[in-house]
């Protein structure tokens, strides 16, 4: 696994990405931003909340000491952090201590959980980006097949039909994977889908055994929406094409995520951060070689058993806002949904439709 680990420099004031760690025994590749957007999160932010992240209480003046600061500066850069999902108790006389311990991400934890697969892997990790699915289509050009971008925060995390996907600082898994294929961008049908069969495969590795997968890409648990996909193609028709598959893991729920007017969940026992993400990673890859030489038909038996709305009654929303009722029956080899529409069976493609229980 090839990586290199970015973040925000304060260097003369400015904010630019730079190198942050070297693991070793791994061979160290860059990725550069074009432009840095506007971050909502200072360096200095970061700075601080990993000296915080033991879960002891740290006093202002020893956080300045060792970032040679006032300590003004230091209450300045933890203001507002909340809504990032960062809770901070402040005690008159202990200092700043984090309510729950965070788990920065660190490559060579992630390639150990990866195994073999993540030989074939180049990860960036990132402080925040703006959307790790944009970056990686900017930058596609110039990165490999099996390159990765994985990061902290996102400050306009994208969604399926165009919705915000928020997650929380320490509390998510969000990261976007660059894959090449040989055939064309029609044969990529269902991809979505076997991406889902992927996630639930490595949370169940992780002892996760009640996610299911809700047609066509998003991943729950029994109290909400847990995981959600976002495939990004281009290419030509015969081939070759390409994909930036994101996704995004709720770990634990912030205030930001609260707020979403449809129920959300995360995972509802501690699971290394590190740890699943390189299983994530790992079932990727496994599932994306049988796609390239099957197609999603391989998946198909396999991603039925996973699916929560199998044979129950749904309703399907269209953009301009009508509904169409019926049954679930399946999913076709090309990932298409099968609904019995009044005793006629429909094959609906995902497109702008929103699949919702009755």
């Amino acid at each position: 696994m090839v990586y290199s680990h970015s973040s925000n420099s304060r260097a003369n004031g400015a904010e630019t990405p730079v190198l942050r760690a070297v693991c070793r025994g791994f061979v160290l590749t860059s990725i550069y931003l074009d432009c840095c957007p506007a971050f909502l999160l200072s360096a200095l932010t970061f700075d601080i909340l990993r000296l915080l992240s033991d879960g002891a209480f740290h006093s202002g003046e020893a956080l300045a000491q060792r970032l040679d600061l006032s300590r003004a500066s230091v209450w300045q850069a933890l203001q507002g952090v909340e809504q990032y999902g960062v809770e901070i108790h402040s005690v008159r006389g202990k200092g700043y201590r984090l309510s729950q311990p965070i788990e920065w991400l660190d490559a060579a934890r992630i390639a150990a959980a990866a195994g073999d697969a993540g030989k074939r892997l180049s990860l960036a990790l990132f402080d925040q980006l703006e959307s790790s699915n944009s970056v990686l289509l900017r930058r596609a050009a110039q990165c490999n097949s099996g390159t990765v971008l994985a990061c902290e925060w996102q400050s306009a995390g994208r969604g399926r039909l165009g919705r915000q996907w928020l997650g929380n600082l320490g509390g998510s898994l969000l990261f976007s994977l660059l894959w090449r294929f040989e055939q064309g961008v029609a044969g990529l049908s269902g991809l979505s889908l076997a991406v889902g069969v992927a996630l639930v495969r490595a949370l169940r590795l992780a002892g996760i055994t009640d996610a299911r997968l809700k047609w066509p890409n998003d991943v729950f648990l029994p109290q909400g929406k847990l995981a959600g996909i976002l495939i990004e193609v281009s290419g030509d028709t015969l081939g070759p094409s390409q994909v930036v598959i994101g996704v995004g893991l709720n770990l634990r729920l912030g205030q930001m995520q609260r707020q979403i007017g449809q129920p959300v969940a995360a995972l509802g026992q501690p699971v290394s951060r590190n740890l699943l993400l390189g299983l994530l990673l790992q079932q990727m890859l496994l599932v994306l070689d049988q796609f390239s030489v099957h197609g999603f038909a391989v998946l198909r038996e396999e991603w039925q058993s996973m699916h929560y709305l199998h044979q129950q009654p749904v309703r399907l929303l269209a953009p301009n806002g009508t509904e169409r009722f019926g049954v679930v029956q399946g999913v076709a080899e090309d990932g298409t949904l099968l609904l019995d529409e009044a005793g006629v069976l429909q094959r609906i493609h995902a497109g702008e439709i929103s699949l919702r229980e009755c």
